[in-house]
This record gives C-alpha cells, structure tokens and sequence, in this order.
C-alpha cells in the first residue's frame, strides 16, 4: 500500500514563523503568569492560544500532503471467476447455489464495484473451468466446467501479462483446485491476488469417495487389494454400503485414424450405444461390506481383497451410499446429499499376463522339481522350462597314440587333423515342456539373447563347475540388468559344496559362502517366520496369523541344511530354522541386486513338507507359487508400456510411455510405435446421475477407436512417448505395437487407466480456504469478503501498482485548518471567561 507524506514547499518562510512563534509564546507565558487564575487554568488557557498560533503560523510553510497512485487507465486488473461445476453446489442452509451467489456479485442489479474498478483500471474479465477464457460481461457462465484449474489458469495469467502493468487479480471461487494436489502452484510473474471464498465452511450432508489405492501381492488368496478412504458430512452413526462391479466392457466400432492431432475430437452423446451397451452386459457386484460413520470429518476406510477373474488389465466400479438411501443411484431423486458425482470411482487393476517363463537346472533328477512342477501346473501365467542332468561329463577313453598327445584317438579323422576331435563326452542333459526342438538343445544358454528370454532361473543340486565363467558372469547379468529373478536351492552341490564361492554367481546370492566350518549336520530343523517374513505376504500361506501359526507348528522337520557364513547387507532374512540345540540358521533369504532379485533356499529337502498329508501338501504347492511370482512379479519386458497422468494437467491428459528393448534389452531405437486408445467401459450409467447437484454431469459412450503415433523421446533411449487426453468418464484401454527398422514387429503391450473428472471436481465441498490464503500471502495481496468488494474497489488504487503517479494537494489552503484556529481561541477566550481572567 503507498504511504502519503508531508511536504514543506515554503522553507524561505521557516525562520521567520519561528521568531514569531517564539516570541508570542514568550509574551503570553509572562502574561499568563501574572493572572489571578489556578495553574491549571493557566496552562490550560496557554495551550490553547499555541495551538492556534502555530496552526496559523504553519500556514506560512505552504505545507502539501502528498503520495503516490495507479495512474488511472494505465494499468490492468483481472477478474477471475470459477465456472466448474463445483460451483452448483449449494451451502447448508443457502436458498443459492455458489454459482448463483457468484453470478450475482457479477451480474447484479448494482454492481458497483465493477464501475470503481474501471474508473481507475483497464479491466479484464474471464473464466476458467479446464482452461482459462476471456468474457465481456461474465454472461457466459454456464457452471458445467469438468475441472477447476485454478493453478492453470493463474499460469495463464502470468504468461499473457508478462511485461504488461498487471496491478492484480481478483480470483472468485470455492478454491477446490482439480490441479495442484500438492499445494500452491506456482506464482512466479504474477502480482498480488485477491481471492473471494465463495461457500461457507459449514459442512453439508454427504459421502465423498476421497482416495483409492491399489496393491498388489503375490499373495494367492489375495493378489490385489483396493483400499478407499470416505468422507461422509450429516451421517454421523449411520452405516455406509460400498459396493465393488465390475465394469462391462463396451462395444467398439472399427478404429479410426486420427491424423494431425492425439486427441480426439468431441462427438454427439450416443444414447443409443450407450442404451444398447447397458443392456447387453450389466454390472454385478463382486464385493460389498458395510461401515459405520463414526464421527463427521473422520475418513471411514473400506479395503477390498479379491481375485480377478482373468489376468491383464481389468476395471471395477467402487460406490459408497447410506444404507438408507441405497436405492439413489438408480433414482437420484431419493438422494439427500449435496451431489453424486463424487459417490463413486472407477479402478484399473492391472494383473500382468504372462506367460512368465521360468529356467529349472538341476544337476540330478530329485524330488524337488517334482513338487515344484506340480505346483506350477495349477498356475496358467507360469511355464516352467526343465534342464535336467542324468549323466556326469565323463571321460571314457584315454589313449595316447602319439607323443604329446591327449585327444582320444577313435575320434581322429584319417587325414590326420585333430582340430574337432572330441576329448570328453558331453553330459546327458534332458530337455522338459521346451517351446520348440532348438530351446536349450546346446545345453545351458551361453548367448544373452537366449538367457534374456526367460524371466526367472532356478539352480538346484548343480555344482559350479557345469558353467563356464562366461555363463556364470552371463547369468549375473541376466539378474542385475536385465532384472530377472534367481533363486538357488539347497541341494547336495548348491551353495558351499557346489564351490559357488569366488564366482559371478555368488555375487547374485545373498548370504556370503566362504570361510565355512565343516560341522556334523543338523536335523530336525523346525521351520519358522521371521519379521520380515511375517510383513511379506508372499511367504505367507494363509491370510490369519493364528492359522499361519498352527501350519508352522504342524510342519515337519527338515533334515538338510546349507550352512552359510552370515547374510549380506541388504538382505532380507524371510524365514530361519531351529536345531534340536535351539540355535537358528537362516533357511530363505532375499536381497535386490541390480534390476532384479537374488533369493537363497538352503533347505535341501523342502519336498519333505509336502509329503506329510493332502493338506500339507496343499500348503507347499501354494507355497511354492507364491515363491516363484514373487521372483518373476516385477521382471521388465522387451516392450512395455505405462499410461501416467500429466501432473497438475486440469484436462486429466494421459501421458503413454513406450519402452523397447532388443533381445539383449538394450534400449531399441530406430523403430515405429503405434498405440491404439480404446474407450472400452463405463459405470453403469443410473449410477452417474444428471448433471450439477444431483450427479455427475452425464456420461456418454464413444465406441471409436483412436490411433496414435509414440514419438521417441529426447532424454532416454527406448522410450517412446505420446499424449491423449480422455474426454468422457470411463475406462479406457490402450495397446501398444512395436517394429523395428525393418518393419518387422517386436512386440506388443497393453495398459490401463481410468477418467474420473467429475469425482476429482467434487472430492471435496468445502471450500479450500487454506489455498486460497496460500496463494494471496505469497503473492502480498489478502482474502477478501464477499460483501467487502465496494470498500476494496475504492482502496485498490492506494495500493502498490506498476504505474503510478504522483498526487498532492495544499493543507494550507483547507478551510479545516482556520477552523481549528478559531476553534482554539474561542475556546481559550470562553475559559478564561468562565475563570474571571477576562
């Protein structure tokens, strides 16, 4: 705000005024002094005559009262209105809705404080809902934006004002942003703001779903969880219905092409398909649990455990309602709440498909893989690809026909040449559930393009030296850069008595095998969790702990064990077993190495539990499945893609990600990507409402298709990006293909989001006062009152502006300043009066 001064413009009259100041108080001191009055009359008598005389004698200085002011129609000022559909809400106990109460601060009757602001500023108006536009007279204002971009909208601002005299922005709105999820954006190039809370902080009756998660697990009984918070304002004791369907897939015409632009346009609403699709496939309800609202303001959690049917990518519909009003979402009538929109929320879940292939090597045939292959039937995402040896590589002859020589002679050619001669029989290796005859024919892969094509190894009774050093650092490299999953088991030649030691292999495990003392083995060795093991629910086999317990208590004992030194740091301790002694030695260890995961079992005879009764056995196959889908769970493919929502974008815009990877998973340049965007389903459309109050503003069914072209990306190799941006609500379902140069196709991928623009707009009815504070302290301007709007109007050119002028007027030429004159001396001459002085 400018401050005013004061200015002495006649300073030639100083001295002089002073003289007669002085010498007029000198004459009236020694008069005063010799009146028959009390002192205080006096002295009272005495200040009031000064006073005159020096109101009179700074009239001789010229004095000026001067400052600084906006220079009138040399700056801009902006006004700012919300028209998102938020703004139909309506406060408890309002006769208005916010956007009623905001049409008329702009389009009353008597809106004065518009004319004020014009007489000294260049007024600019506009709305923002998704995007900021530009308005003459605010009559546009619909209430139907699908967002509030606050955020955006202020960046706008800044950036058609840069260099410009922008004094500030008068911003009207509830402050429940859709594009600053973490607080305040940013406000660099823009003056002071102004904003006006529309809606009071009462909280008004309803049921808000705020925020939903989803977790993944290698869990069998559980593999996904949906945890969702509620809020629920006026049904405090009552008890709230959530109901988890599925979303039905919707029909889809013939793709079409879209050239130029990656965002499709705006169609018609197509009733008819979206009829016809409701009828053709209706939602059923896969889980529904009851809670109880305990206190207004406190989120009421609901968490979900389930099983999708199929694995990929599948959608689900969550809603919340009050047991009494369950029947609203097919009559929104019935509903008391303030709107419905935000009383549900779609889910992607994304179960990745497999098939996951894992590489079993085994040094002898043995129990272990028979368990284990048995147990991996059950699952259809896993094929389990068997490398067996029957027969050692063995010498079987050893003849020296000539001096010097070492290669066995019945292998000679007859002219003498040596060079492919065999010297050692190879080993019997037994080749099981291969995808062709030349899968693993050479043996053990020896080439990364081969190795890289599974996602999992598994070593079990194979002693070091059936790898040469190059498979060995081959197979360390398949774990940490191409991530796949490694796990060693316990057999008679793993770990120390496979002389794994000093190897690249030994780099992936984590627990360290040398400096082992030999000691008499152990036996009855009796399972147990660690608490790391208890906190991982893939090693565990039931969901409750008592039963868990009572499992871990019934199983047998173990009789083999691998002895190892100690753990590596990073490694995680799953599971321990106890001697007769009762001293413990760790039995399942894991650790991240590189991009991927290393895992020890050294339990030499895990079948043992298996072969107790049906229901152990049971428990060990379940054990065993969920062993391997932790290794193979977040290996990388060749091609991949992830759908990621732009941050802060108000319109929700998706941003497709594409990474390709050669067989070798270098990052593959050079090639063509094409993603084809599919609207593949909605919630069940009674459920969505109409629009403003009473639902979610109506949705419509797009059956087309959209192409789009991933353009490579500047700062990462392999990655290819491109951008949609859904106009609808519903799930939606992109796929991926990849070819190469040579127009040859690499690969494909899929994934998975879901729009949800009206749940975002009504997550919260509060008005979010705390931004809108935020957002005026950092840029030095104040929150304003509604009904404050004509005082601000008058004040705002006082304030600080880009161009000001300068303004001042004379004091001495007030007749206020006489009048106090003759008020002191009339009110000296009425008290000496009064005293008998006179």
């Amino acid at each position: 705000m400018f401050l005013a001064t004061l200015l002495i413009s006649g300073r030639e009259w100083l001295l002089p005024a002073l003289g007669l100041v002085a010498a007029t108080l000198l004459v009236l001191v020694w008069v005063y002094l010799r009146g028959p009055a009390s002192g205080g009359v006096r002295a009272g008598c005495l200040v009031l005559k000064a006073l005159g005389l020096l109101a009179l004698a700074a009239c001789l200085l010229e004095p000026l009262w001067s400052g600084q002011r906006a220079k009138p129609g040399a700056n801009f000022f902006a006004v700012v209105a919300d028209n998102s559909l938020g703004m139909q809400i309506k406060d408890r106990g309002a006769a208005l809705s916010r956007g009623e109460v905001l049409r008329q601060l702009l389009l009353g009757t008597a809106p004065t404080w518009q004319g004020k602001l014009e007489e000294h500023f260049q007024v600019r108006r506009y709305f923002f809902d998704s995007r900021l536009q530009s308005t003459r007279d605010f009559s546009e204002l619909a209430f139907d934006g699908r967002a509030s971009a606050i955020g955006a909208a202020l960046q706008a601002i800044a950036h058609r004002y840069q260099g410009q005299p922008l004094a500030g922005v008068l911003l009207l709105t509830d402050g429940n942003a859709t594009d600053m999820p973490d607080g305040a954006p940013d406000l660099a190039g823009l003056p002071p703001i102004y904003p006006v809370v529309i809606g009071t902080d009462e909280p008004i009756k309803d049921i808000a779903v705020q925020r939903v998660g989803v977790t993944q697990t290698s869990f069998e009984d559980a593999p996904v969880t949906i945890q969702a918070d509620v809020a629920a304002d006026g049904y405090e004791g009552e008890s709230l219905v959530a109901q988890l369907l599925d979303v039905p897939p919707a029909a889809n015409s013939t793709p079409i092409a879209v050239t130029a632009t990656n965002i499709p346009p705006r169609g018609a609403t197509n009733q008819a398909a979206l009829s016809t699709a409701a009828s053709a496939s209706l939602p059923k309800i896969v889980q529904e649990q009851t809670q109880r609202v305990r206190r207004a303001g406190e989120p009421t959690a609901l968490r979900f455990r389930m099983r999708p049917d199929k694995s990929g990518i599948s959608f689900y519909h969550l809603r919340v309602a009050a047991r009494s009003e369950a029947g609203q979402f097919g009559d929104p009538k019935l509903s008391t709440e303030a709107t419905l929109a935000n009383n549900s929320r779609l889910v992607v879940v994304d179960r990745r498909r497999g098939p996951y292939r894992i590489l079993y090597v085994s040094g002898r045939p043995n129990w272990e893989f028979k368990f284990l292959r048995r147990a991996l039937e059950e699952d259809d995402q896993v094929e389990l690809v068997g490398l067996i040896r029957i027969a050692r590589r063995e010498p079987k002859f050893e003849f020296r026909g000539r001096t010097g020589e070492s290669s066995n002679p019945l292998f000679r050619g007859f002219d003498g040449k040596t060079e492919d001669t065999e010297r050692y029989d190879q080993p019997v290796l037994i080749r099981l559930n291969t995808r062709d005859e030349f899968e693993l024919r050479g043996g053990f892969p020896k080439t990364a393009e081969e190795l890289f094509a599974y996602h999992a190894v598994i070593l079990d009774d194979l002693e070091s030296e059936f790898f040469s050093h190059d498979q060995m650092a081959l197979l360390e490299k398949f774990v940490s850069e191409r991530g796949g999953g490694f796990l060693m088991l316990g057999g008679a030649e793993s770990f120390h008595q496979g002389k794994y030691e000093r190897t690249p292999i030994a780099n992936v495990l984590p627990v360290y095998l040398d400096h082992i003392q030999e000691t008499k083995p152990l036996e009855n060795l009796k399972l147990t969790l660690t608490r790391e093991g208890w906190l991982q629910p893939w090693a565990r086999v039931h969901s409750e702990e008592s039963e868990e317990k009572a499992r871990l208590e019934a199983m047998v004992p173990f009789q083999v064990l691998n002895r190892v030194r100690d753990l590596k740091p990073g490694a995680s301790p799953i599971a321990t077993v106890t001697d007769a002694h009762g001293a413990q030695h760790p039995a399942l260890v894991v650790q991240r190495y590189g991009h991927g995961r290393g895992a020890a079992l050294m339990i030499g005879d895990f079948w043992r539990w298996g072969l107790h009764d049906e229901v152990a056995r049971r428990d060990m196959d379940k054990a065993w499945r969920q062993l391997v889908r932790w290794l193979v769970v977040d290996v990388p493919r060749r091609i991949e893609l992830q759908a990621e929502p732009k941050p802060g974008d108000p319109n929700q815009a998706i941003l497709l990600q594409l990474r390709a990877r050669d067989p070798e998973f270098h990052p593959l340049d050079n090639a063509s990507a094409r993603v084809t965007v599919r609207f593949v389903g909605l919630p069940d459309p009674a459920s969505l409402g109409g629009g403003g109050a009473s639902g979610a503003g109506g949705a419509t069914l797009r059956t087309n298709s959209v192409h789009l072209t991933a353009e490579p990306a500047l700062n990462e190799a392999g990655l290819y990006q491109a951008t949609f941006i859904p106009r609808e609500t519903g799930a939606y379902l992109a796929e991926a293909v990849v070819t190469d140069a040579n127009g040859v196709e690499v690969g494909r991928a899929e994934a998975g989001w879901t729009a949800n623009p009206d749940a975002e707009e009504f997550r919260s009815l509060k008005p979010n006062r705390a931004l809108l504070e935020a957002i005026a302290k950092k840029t030095g301007g104040e929150i304003l009152a509604a009904d404050k709007l004509e005082d601000f109007a008058n004040r705002l050119p006082s304030r600080k502006a880009p161009i000001t002028e300068s303004w001042s007027f004379p004091l001495w030429h007030q007749p206020v300043v006489f009048l106090f004159a003759l008020l002191c001396f009339v009110a000296e001459w009425g008290l000496r009066r009064w005293k008998g002085m006179a």
